[in-house]
């Protein structure tokens, strides 16, 4: 089945995060990947915080078809709701989502984000006829759509944020969907906003938190850990730690950058050019930093950044904890560029 209209997949999403509705697959796919992945973010928050997420590399799916459905069927050892997510979906993984929606029993729902798809996809046709899945398309927003997005977004985190801060925030960030929705969230917890407690974003506030800084502060790091290069590494994680930043504020650029990578690589795969073509034509990619992303687009496949966003995505739940948590999210760092500097 086909979503037309954004609150048809937002409604459904919420509908599978209570294990209601009629859906259990979704396809969030088009150009506008941010949205699609503001989707799954949805989800994942509907889900409540104590939810599993099962990650599934499409590769995975292709030695072995039966395993998304044998996964959506099982059970939490602990009785916690479980939902899927498949990394990298492509056409190879068409037997798997048929084994999924043929299944008797509906199990998890499972969502996968598959950028711009073709209209002559088998997959996304098959997606499209089923009655047990959803397709959802994203297009690149206008400036206008975007700032209204994001008003909507900072609304779900309780936060009241004004067209004119919307629009700074996308400027700031170049109209990266990512990272503005990213910024939003660092305003609400800086301001301790929740839907049951909402506040009044402030220019104050943003001023305070100096987002873009940040980030460009910890781009060497980003380039170092993806790029294989252990020495700048350990003078990055040094000269962090002498100016007193927090693994935390490390991990956001870094996952940001790993998404990217991906999305990438699956335009690279699809033949749609080669690294040096597909970041050139990507807008996201800000000049000065298309060096090194393509030097990364050589590094990573597709299951590889895939593993990365994985691992970032456990480094940043360690932050949250006490202790030694900045020690074992450096432990986390080194091995994926250790296994970047093997790939070389």
């Amino acid at each position: 089945m086909k979503a037309d209209k954004r609150p048809q997949i937002e409604k459904a999403l919420d509908a599978a995060a209570q294990g209601a509705g009629d859906y259990r697959f979704f396809l969030l796919y088009g150009p506008d990947e941010a949205t699609s992945h503001a989707h799954m973010k949805r989800l994942e928050r509907a889900m409540g915080q104590g939810a599993e997420r099962i990650d599934i590399d499409a590769p995975r799916l292709r030695d072995d078809p039966a395993q998304l459905a044998d996964e959506a069927a099982s059970f939490s050892m602990f009785g916690d709701k479980r939902w899927i997510r498949v990394n990298g979906i492509a056409e190879d993984s068409l037997p798997a989502v048929q084994a999924l929606l043929e299944a008797q029993a509906a199990g998890d729902p499972v969502v996968a984000v598959a950028g711009a798809l073709k209209p002559s996809s088998k997959l996304l046709k098959y997606v499209l006829d089923s009655p047990r899945a959803l397709a959802a398309i994203s297009y690149q927003p206008n400036a206008r759509e975007a700032d209204q997005i994001l008003m909507a977004t900072a609304r779900e985190s309780g936060l009241r944020l004004s067209a004119e801060l919307a629009r700074r925030i996308n400027d700031a960030v170049g109209a990266d969907r990512t990272l503005a929705g990213n910024e939003v969230e660092k305003i609400a917890l800086y301001l301790d906003a929740a839907p049951d407690r909402p506040r009044e974003a402030t220019a104050e506030a943003i001023d305070a938190l100096a987002a873009d800084n940040a980030d460009d502060d910890a781009m060497p790091l980003v380039n170092a850990v993806l790029g294989g290069d252990l020495s700048a590494m350990h003078r990055e994680l040094a000269r962090l730690r002498m100016a007193g930043a927090h693994m935390a504020a490390v991990i956001r650029p870094l996952m940001t950058r790993a998404m990217l990578v991906a999305g990438l690589r699956i335009d690279v795969d699809k033949g749609r050019g080669s690294p040096d073509i597909v970041v050139d034509a990507n807008k996201a990619v800000f000049w000065r930093e298309k060096p090194a992303v393509i030097r990364q687009l050589h590094i990573w496949d597709a299951a590889g950044i895939a593993r990365v966003i994985h691992r970032l995505a456990a480094a940043e739940r360690m932050t949250r904890g006490r202790g030694a948590g900045d020690v074992l999210v450096q432990h986390e760092l080194l091995a994926i560029a250790r296994q970047a500097a093997r790939a070389r």
